[in-house]
């Protein structure tokens, strides 16, 4: 049996947790700030998409598809990178958000194609021998930042950790033994 004094405590509790779990301003604040591989991954993402969006308009159907056999472990990388950021800034709803995401991200990449007109082949066509010619996967975020593609969510970047005090020693040993070498070079020649 509950005591009856504790009742009102209790539902204003209840309507204080309410309102901050249902706010949808609060609920953006929870959202984590995005770390530099899961910017890496946004980019990568937007980028996929752009050139899957491209093959369908343009039919270059076989030049997506060599993209995606070519960076098919990069892609796979990224996309964990993605699943890691949503499970973060969800929790059990992260397939949900994510594939809201994607959905949007090709919506909006699909609406700019449109705005593009008749020139839209003309001008992404040749991202293809572009992401090619890459030397290798973990070139793609650096890539795909370069290209400017519109994302439809904006990311809060995590501000830059200081340097921990061993960090910041073991820099400055380095810093100190490489003028040693050099040094020493110079007084060997």
């Amino acid at each position: 049996m509950t005591n009856g004094k504790h009742g009102p405590a209790r539902r204003w509790l209840a309507a204080g947790l309410a309102a901050v779990l249902f706010a949808p301003g609060l609920a953006a604040a929870a959202e984590p700030c995005a770390r530099p591989a899961d910017k890496g991954a946004f980019d990568v993402a937007a980028l996929k998409s752009r050139l899957m969006i491209t093959a369908l308009t343009c039919n270059a159907h076989d030049q997506y598809n060599d993209f995606v056999s070519h960076y098919r472990v990069a892609l796979d990388q990224q996309d964990k990178i993605l699943d890691a950021y949503f499970a973060r800034a969800y929790g059990r709803a992260a397939r949900k958000h994510h594939d809201d995401y994607t959905t949007l991200l090709a919506n909006t990449l699909s609406e700019q194609g449109l705005k593009q007109g008749t020139g839209f082949c003309d001008q992404n066509l040749g991202a293809f021998s572009q992401v090619m010619a890459l030397h290798d996967g973990a070139a793609l975020p650096d890539f795909a930042a370069a290209q400017a593609i519109v994302q439809p969510v904006s990311l809060t970047l995590c501000p830059a950790a200081p340097p921990t005090k061993a960090k910041a020693k073991t820099k400055s040993q380095a810093q100190k033994s490489q003028t040693q070498k050099s040094q020493a070079q110079k007084s060997s020649s």
